[in-house]
C-alpha cells in the first residue's frame, strides 16, 4: 500500500508535545477521551503511538471498530477540555445534549472514526497494535491511512 504523500507530510507536522482529542464511533455509539501523548514512532511506514488513558467508554468503540482519530485540540479551547474529560460514560444516551459530539462540526476522512472539522491537524488511523500494559495508560499503535491538515 503507498501512502499518499499528504498523509506522510501531516505525520511529519506531528508536534511533540500538545493536547489530541482520540475519537471513534462503531455501531451508532461514539466517544472521545483528551489525549496528551502522541508521538510518531516509524519513518517507513506512518505509524503514530498513543497513551490512552485506560478505562475510558472508547476503549470497546476501539477494540470493535479497529480504528481511531486523533484531532489536535487548538491551544485554548476550553470547551474540548470540559466536554471530554470525564472518565464516565452515560448508560444510555436520552438525547443528543448527552452525546459530547452533538454540538462539533465533524467530518470524516476514509475510516469513518469523527474527526473534528476545526482541528489544525487530524489523523485517521487503523489499529495496528494494542498493548494494554496493566497501569493507569494502554498503547495504541495506528497506522495513518489518512490525514488533514492546515497549510
Amino acid at each position: 500500500m503507498t501512502t499518499p504523500p499528504e498523509t506522510l507530510a501531516a505525520v511529519e507536522k506531528l508536534p511533540g508535545a500538545g493536547l489530541f482529542l482520540m475519537t471513534a464511533e462503531h455501531d451508532g455509539a461514539r466517544a472521545g477521551v483528551l489525549i496528551r501523548w502522541v508521538q510518531r514512532c516509524s519513518e517507513a511506514a506512518p505509524l503514530v503511538c498513543v497513551a490512552a488513558p485506560t478505562g475510558r467508554p472508547i476503549a470497546p468503540l476501539i477494540r470493535d471498530s479497529r480504528v481511531f482519530g486523533l484531532c489536535q485540540v487548538p491551544p485554548g479551547d476550553r470547551l474540548l477540555a470540559r466536554k471530554f474529560s470525564s472518565a464516565e460514560a452515560p448508560d444510555e444516551l436520552v438525547d443528543e445534549q448527552d452525546d459530547p459530539f452533538a454540538s462539533l462540526r465533524l467530518r470524516r476522512l476514509k475510516t469513518g472514526a469523527p474527526i473534528l472539522a476545526a482541528s489544525p491537524l487530524a489523523l485517521d488511523c487503523e489499529v495496528a497494535r494494542h498493548f494494554d500494559l496493566e497501569a493507569d495508560h494502554e498503547l495504541y499503535v495506528g497506522l495513518v491511512v489518512a490525514a488533514a491538515a492546515d497549510a
